[in-house]
């Protein structure tokens, strides 16, 4: 069992979310940041989807009432245990009584931590992920108590980590496919869309993000269409709107790009007044 003490900003359990379901209107929801929820529970020998705890611009304060192992990935919030610094990316022994904290954010902007066996809360349509009007609680609170599954996994004392490449979460450039309506756009409105620089704006959390920048617009509403995490909509004033995670299943303004699943990761470690470029791959959808 954990003890949440203090919640930090916007703190979630994700996994990787719902499917199947979206024909309901039910949003995929899941980890913002996938590549690093799967480092955690690779390091820790859990299933790749075991659910994590997201932890948004600042981290949380956990008392742990167990012993277990833990690891901590995606943005560098400078965690402490006990007090002393631990590292991002490597798995940790942590003892009944003992306390997670945060300290400051250095880069990125999600952090993720998991726990040996993940964490056993109410799954909902096959997903344990977070969201209002889906699970009972839509953040983590203070004075919440987090069960752990017991780990099948024997551990002695670790002293490895693990090297990976943390460039994903400095790089600006988000690699994106032609959106169903890409073509429709003037040669003028492509070349903008995949040439400018674009600022995101403080509208940015786990159903979308917005740009700051206006792309002209004289195309027409399209009939409500499927719309999924990573669908660039452009809107009737030329606003961009990138959506996340738990965006909605359908939209009807047109879709001029689609993010590949990798940039969703790194736009998910993004916040505002980040400067972004979309380049274009070759294959389209």
């Amino acid at each position: 069992m954990v003890k949440v003490l203090k919640s930090g900003f916007y703190s979630t359990i994700q996994d990787f979310g719902r499917n199947g379901f979206q024909h309901y209107g039910v949003p995929y929801s899941g980890a913002m940041d996938r590549y690093a929820a799967s480092l955690v529970n690779g390091l820790l020998g859990n299933i790749k989807t075991a659910a994590v705890i997201e932890m948004t611009m600042t981290g949380a304060t956990l008392l742990f009432n167990c012993d277990t192992f833990i690891c901590i990935s995606g943005a560098n919030f400078n965690p402490r245990l006990n007090d002393l610094p631990i590292l991002n990316y490597k798995v940790i022994k942590v003892c009944k009584n003992d306390v997670l904290s945060f300290g400051k954010l250095e880069l990125g902007f999600r952090c993720y931590l998991g726990v040996s066996g993940g964490f056993e809360t109410e799954t909902i349509m096959g997903s344990k992920s977070m969201y209002r009007g889906i699970t009972s609680k839509y953040v983590i609170k203070k004075h919440d108590e987090l069960s752990i599954f017991k780990s099948s996994v024997v551990r002695g004392e670790l002293h490895a980590k693990l090297r990976i490449n943390k460039s994903y979460l400095e790089t600006f450039i988000i690699e994106v496919f032609k959106g169903p309506e890409f073509d429709l756009l003037t040669n003028t409105q492509q070349e903008k869309l995949l040439t400018n620089s674009f600022t995101i704006s403080m509208k940015n959390n786990r159903m979308a993000y917005q740009i700051e920048e206006f792309l002209e617009n004289n195309l027409e509403a399209i009939i409500t269409s499927a719309v999924l995490p990573g669908t660039v909509q452009l809107t009737p004033s030329g606003k961009l709107i990138v959506l996340m995670r738990d965006c909605q299943t359908t939209g009807g303004y047109p879709r001029v790009l689609q993010l590949k699943e990798s940039s969703i990761n790194i736009l998910a470690q993004k916040y505002t007044n980040n400067k972004i470029n979309f380049k274009l791959l070759s294959m389209s959808l």
